[in-house]
């Protein structure tokens, strides 16, 4: 009884460090040239980005390995930032854009790069764990319409709900 236990509370730890069967991460990814400020152009909403404008994410290096992870959005009902703190890390090699992320202890869930301006780090598209989660993030907190467009059909190629992405305010 005990093993099953011990199995169970690691399936419910690790268990969210999946990705959707159609997306792939990215290969020859420099995680040193993806730190700094990203910007959140569009997302699939969940409760915890609920009505937030400006959000942004700052990436900053760890001591030994990984990442500070830092979000802020505006939120313009209680007309005040929203802040939230994690860190992550690689699910396997250093160079392949699989994270672990996790802003609540010991619980990961899957950041996923499966696409990336690979020569300017200008633009990345990022899935989580399942359909469900999906943002389009970039350096300036607008793109040109061609990288939204791009974002939207390799998305939805891939089976998100692009019906329902929201576009942030900045």
């Amino acid at each position: 009884m005990k093993r099953i236990f011990v199995y169970l509370a690691v399936m419910m730890i690790t268990g969210c460090l999946g990705m959707p069967e159609t997306v792939k991460p990215v290969k020859e990814f420099e995680l040193a040239r993806y730190q700094g400020t990203w910007y959140e152009i569009a997302r699939l909403d969940h409760s915890f980005e609920e009505g937030l404008e400006q959000v942004y994410a700052e990436y900053i290096p760890l001591e030994k390995e990984g990442v500070a992870v830092i979000n802020r959005g505006y939120d313009p009902l209680k007309k005040e930032w929203q802040q939230a703190n994690g860190k992550a890390f690689f699910v396997g090699h250093a160079d392949i854009a699989h994270l672990q992320v996790s802003f609540f202890g010991p619980f990961y869930s899957s950041y996923v790069i499966f696409e990336l301006d690979k020569q300017d780090y200008q633009y990345a598209f990022v899935s989580g764990p399942t359909l469900d989660y999906l943002w389009l993030l970039a350096r300036t907190p607008t793109v040109e319409q061609e990288v939204i467009d791009k974002f939207v059909a390799q998305s939805k190629q891939r089976g998100f709900d692009t019906e329902q992405l929201i576009y942030v305010k900045h």
